[in-house]
């Protein structure tokens, strides 16, 4: 049910409206014969509208509406009455979706906020009536002009998750036990890989009634950029954290090859997620002893801060959360090269 129910990626036949024409109509009344042109401009083609919504968390929705179509806009008619607008098509989407092109690939729309709304496929214009075109020199004109086609194609909606902080790791690492024991998240938990197969999302209740989001996401395995395991559909979803959490079981054989298994499918994905700000934690924690916790720390990378965790004894949890308060609320001066902790 839960792979049924969630949808982040979904292929749409979108058509916006194409615009009224304008009208040739010359006025006639009971005592002129010859009035002069009236028509008037016809209305615009309907747009094709996203509208971001915070209590969407899927795309299920589109599963069923794939074919998205926009009104076409109403001709223009005498007496210079303008033709009605079409409909417009509004699709209400989760936060983090974007819209893309399917044969170009470029990214035509973004909706990162509520209630933000950016029209992704423009309707036709409406063409001008006869009477736009009346001058001093052409009192009489005979045309008028016919309205703008709209735009029609396959399109790609695909949702990346917003979340501050990114989960990664292994299948079996301890991921969704560590969500459910520090949000109020219920992921599913089982002793077995891939038992996630979906995003599971969870705030993180801090000090001074702060919070901040985090996202439990699919198990990653080597090769998960060429597509393998949940590949790419794993993947995508961590290029809005800003924060990643690697988390590495303490039962391990190498923790820190695992740690540089993760680190190259990333960069094999999108060298960009170098950039995001890394943090270690070596999950199930409780099994170790203070020698085979200073064992591990020497094998481990020097630059990226880790802490020992157990998320069934509570261990280190509380320091867990300070260190990724600090990292969300670290500002870099990009101008300088210095970091700033607020």
């Amino acid at each position: 049910m839960e792979k049924a129910n969630f949808v982040d990626y979904i292929r749409v036949f979108c058509k916006s409206g194409k615009g009224g024409a304008g009208s040739m109509h010359f006025m006639r009344t009971k005592f002129n014969a010859q009035a002069g042109p009236d028509g008037g401009d016809g209305g615009r083609g309907g747009h094709v509208i996203l509208r971001g919504n915070s209590q969407l968390w899927t795309l299920l929705h589109l599963r069923w509406h794939k074919n998205l179509l926009a009104e076409d806009g109403e001709n223009g008619s005498g007496d210079n009455c303008t033709g009605r607008f079409g409909k417009d098509i509004v699709i209400e989407v989760p936060l983090g979706t974007q819209a893309k092109d399917e044969e170009t690939g470029e990214v035509e729309a973004e909706i990162l906020h509520h209630g933000q709304e950016i029209i992704w496929i423009p309707g036709g214009q409406g063409g001008r009536g006869n009477a736009y075109f009346k001058s001093a020199t052409n009192q009489t004109p005979e045309y008028a002009q016919p309205g703008m086609p709209g735009q029609e194609g396959w399109k790609i909606v695909e949702l990346k998750v917003l979340a501050d902080v990114g989960l990664v790791g292994f299948p079996n690492a301890g991921k969704s036990t560590l969500l459910s024991t520090i949000t109020a998240a219920k992921p599913k938990v089982a002793d077995y890989a891939f038992t996630t197969l979906t995003p599971q999302l969870g705030m993180v209740a801090y000090r001074d009634n702060k919070s901040f989001c985090i996202a439990d996401l699919p198990g990653i395995i080597e090769g998960a950029h060429e597509g393998k395991g949940l590949g790419h559909r794993f993947l995508r979803h961590i290029e809005r954290n800003a924060v990643l959490l690697f988390l590495i079981p303490a039962d391990s054989a190498d923790h820190r090859k695992d740690f540089e298994v993760l680190v190259n499918e990333l960069e094999q994905y999108n060298p960009e997620l170098l950039d995001k700000q890394f943090l270690l934690a070596i999950s199930k924690s409780d099994m170790l002893d203070d020698e085979l916790k200073t064992a591990i720390s020497a094998e481990l990378p020097e630059d990226v801060p880790h802490v020992f965790i157990s998320s069934v004894t509570n261990q280190g949890l509380s320091e867990l959360k300070d260190i990724l308060w600090e990292a969300l609320n670290r500002k870099v001066d990009t101008s300088a090269g210095i970091e700033d902790t607020e």
